[in-house]
């Protein structure tokens, strides 16, 4: 099992993680457009993004990957590239949200999930292979 558990392990926090930073992203987002009225979908989306990459930031840095940056230069290095992945992918969120809710007209909750599975596979890779590269832990 302890086997198991080092040959996954960054893959199962960033099933954890990601799966908490989506509750993040879905009770801000409900909140914003269920209780406190929000109509619009979009700028929902784009607040409850902003807390939902804050908290996957800090995450991903200290379980998942597990980054060795330090000093203030290389961490905001480190998280200017972080959030212009995020960025990318909330196009992408944005993207099919807008087609699939506000031109096509299909349940916005379910469209969100949709998009919010594409974007935890990209959010994975950037991160992977782009972001925390060089500075993790060996």
């Amino acid at each position: 099992m302890k086997k198991l558990w080092f040959k996954y392990k960054e893959y199962i926090l960033y099933i954890i993680f990601g799966g908490l930073t989506t509750v993040v992203n879905y009770v801000v987002y409900l909140a914003l457009t269920r209780p406190l009225g929000l109509k619009s979908v979009l700028i929902a989306n784009a607040i409850s993004w902003i807390a939902a990459v804050a908290f996957a930031y800090l995450t991903n840095r200290i379980w998942v990957f597990e980054s060795k940056s330090a000093g203030v230069g290389p961490v905001l290095k480190e998280a200017g590239k972080f959030v212009a992945g995020r960025l990318i992918t909330l196009g992408i969120e944005s993207l099919i949200i807008w087609i699939f809710v506000d031109l096509i007209g299909c349940n916005d909750i379910v469209i969100k999930l949709i998009a919010s599975i594409v974007t935890i596979i990209l959010n994975y890779i950037f991160s992977k292979f782009l972001i925390f590269t060089g500075s993790r832990k060996k």
